[in-house]
């Protein structure tokens, strides 16, 4: 037998869980991070309590496929992407020893580096992330046109099936 209002606490759980997933992807299409993988898996969660969810979670899984697919097409794509994340990897390191602000910093030494140790977390966090899916994308796209073929075709069929508002 189960704990009694288990079932509502998980259902509290997954559904911020899904949105704070949902807002974060959201962000991280703007900053450092990996912005439709956390929509995705916002999406994925909240698809368990909202139709609107589920509608959105294939067709927004297929886009972050093809992001990934269009990512390793070209050797310059990939130096590029791997410098990016090894940059923000870097600047991780640069928060985490947090020196002091330079003599050419004109503002106050507070907006130096602001954040802190958990800024220089995230920020490496992000990059081991994102040279992850660099590293999937790469073996699962790279001189595969077949894969690429197949998810273009998978688009069409999802864009072909949404709903007209």
């Amino acid at each position: 037998m189960g704990v009694p209002g288990g079932s509502a606490a998980k259902r509290v759980v997954l559904e911020t869980l899904g949105w704070v997933l949902l807002v974060a992807g959201v962000a991280a299409i703007f900053l450092p991070g990996p912005g439709l993988l956390g929509i995705f898996a916002g999406l994925a969660l909240l698809s368990q309590q909202y139709e609107w969810a589920e509608r959105r979670v294939e067709p927004v899984r297929l886009r972050a496929l093809r992001g990934a697919a269009e990512g390793v097409e070209t050797w310059p794509r990939i130096v590029a992407s791997v410098l990016g994340a090894l940059i923000l990897a870097a600047c991780g390191v640069l928060w985490i020893l947090s020196p002091p602000a330079p003599s050419w910093w004109q503002f106050p030494e507070a907006f130096w580096l602001p954040g802190g140790l958990w800024t220089g977390i995230t920020q490496i966090a992000s990059a081991v992330i994102a040279l992850a899916l660099i590293a999937y994308s790469y073996k699962r796209f790279h001189g595969h046109p077949e894969a690429v073929e197949e998810l273009t075709e998978a688009i069409e069929n999802v864009d072909d099936e949404a709903p007209v508002s």
